[in-house]
């Protein structure tokens, strides 16, 4: 079996990756800084984030059917076109002088929806061209990526704004650029001979959702998911405004996250110690655990206090996606991976839009202080909610995935 670090198709795979992600991780600073900049508003700054991440909820399952249906290369590249395109147009336009609000939401719900499309085709894409045995190996080098792009792109998108406003978004769209002729220079397809399913797009969604219902530890994993994933953007929201409020530069706010960054790269390069030590169940209880973490702002309300209190999550959460995600992607056949990614991601995504925008709304009403407390509180039943969890303490073994015959449900 060739090493992760000699296949080419993978290398190729996670490079387009990389420069694509340095870019949404650059823009992603940029966004509320822009808006604080434009009106001054936490809410609107939470607006935009909103109109981000909702395309996920809306065309997550629609995705995953694309994704089985048609070829998934064309459809990563027909994502990465219509991104390029809206955010040039955002630059264009701030080029221009324009302090309009609305485009800018427009523009980040048309991100958000290339996104949504790409990233339903892109576990196939993984799954294509590495062996199942090294599926959570690769997923935990994927996180390590995402992790130096969480490094070097909030820095560097909020040096960038500080340059220009429209410089970021500049650099994002060139990134897309970058990510399409990467797919273009692969050679291995993206999915495996299937013939053209003819049954009605209800009944195609309600196979995926069913392989994945019928697996108590995908469902469960999905479901804790959700709330994490509320709560990260809306945590994420309060540190800018907090920083902003403590009078830093968006370039010091990009180093906090750069720190946040650092943790999840540690996370990433410690994982295979901790898959070797750990059961799938321990290292995701430890995940959980550690969401209470941002508690600490209660006692010392300071930005710095905040990001210190979430970087031992930082550090986990690589470590629980290379077990929960290369298990999932594994054990799912091809034919259906883009539709129980999709349903798994509407799940799991489902409240994720509203973080933010509850952030938002609570910080134009009361304190930072206050937010958080909501969002401490949200940790601390997740964190017992999974411990008490019949599905997760029967968590599989990843050793399952040494077999060559294939998996089956029980």
């Amino acid at each position: 079996m060739v090493p992760l670090w000699r296949n080419r198709e993978f290398g190729l795979l996670q490079a387009g990756q990389l420069l694509s992600s340095a870019g949404s991780a650059s823009s992603g600073i940029a966004y509320p800084l822009l808006v604080l900049a434009l009106t001054g508003s936490p809410a609107k700054a939470g607006v935009v984030s909103f109109a981000r991440l909702l395309p996920h909820v809306l065309f997550g399952l629609p995705a995953g059917v694309a994704a089985d249906r048609w070829n998934r290369r064309r459809l990563m590249i027909a994502a990465d076109g219509v991104r390029l395109v809206a955010l040039g147009a955002l630059a264009a336009a701030l080029l221009a002088g324009s302090e309009a609000f609305w485009p800018i939401v427009v523009v980040a719900f048309v991100e958000g929806t290339g996104f949504a499309f790409f990233g339903a085709a892109q576990a196939g894409a993984v799954r294509a061209v590495v062996p199942r045995p090294q599926l959570p190996a690769a997923v935990g080098a994927v996180r390590a990526k995402d992790a130096s792009v969480t490094i070097a792109g909030p820095p560097l998108g909020g040096a960038l704004f500080e340059i220009g406003r429209s410089v970021p978004f500049l650099v994002d769209a060139v990134s897309y650029a970058l990510s399409t002729a990467s797919l273009l220079a692969m050679r291995t397809p993206f999915q495996e001979a299937r013939e053209v399913e003819t049954a009605p797009l209800r009944s195609r969604l309600a196979e995926g959702f069913r392989f994945l219902w019928k697996h108590p530890f995908l469902r469960i994993s999905s479901f804790l998911y959700g709330i994490g994933n509320f709560s990260l953007p809306g945590i994420l929201l309060v540190a800018v405004v907090a920083g902003r409020r403590q009078g830093l530069t968006g370039g010091e706010i990009g180093l906090l996250f750069a720190v946040f960054g650092c943790c999840l790269l540690v996370g990433a390069l410690l994982s295979p110690l901790f898959r070797r030590t750990f059961s799938v169940r321990v290292i995701v209880l430890i995940e959980m655990w550690l969401w209470v973490g941002c508690g600490l702002f209660l006692i010392w309300p300071n930005v710095y206090v905040l990001i210190a209190g979430i970087l031992p999550q930082a550090i986990a959460m690589p470590v629980t996606d290379s077990v929960v995600v290369g298990y999932r992607i594994a054990i799912t056949p091809d034919r259906l991976l883009g539709r129980v990614e999709s349903v798994r991601s509407t799940i799991s995504r489902l409240l994720q839009p509203l973080g933010p925008l509850v952030a938002g709304a609570l910080l134009s009403v009361t304190s930072e202080r206050a937010t958080i407390a909501v969002f401490a509180a949200l940790g601390l039943v997740l964190a017992l909610w999974a411990t008490l969890s019949p599905s997760l303490r029967a968590a599989p073994s990843l050793a399952e995935l040494d077999s060559p015959a294939p998996l089956t449900l029980p």
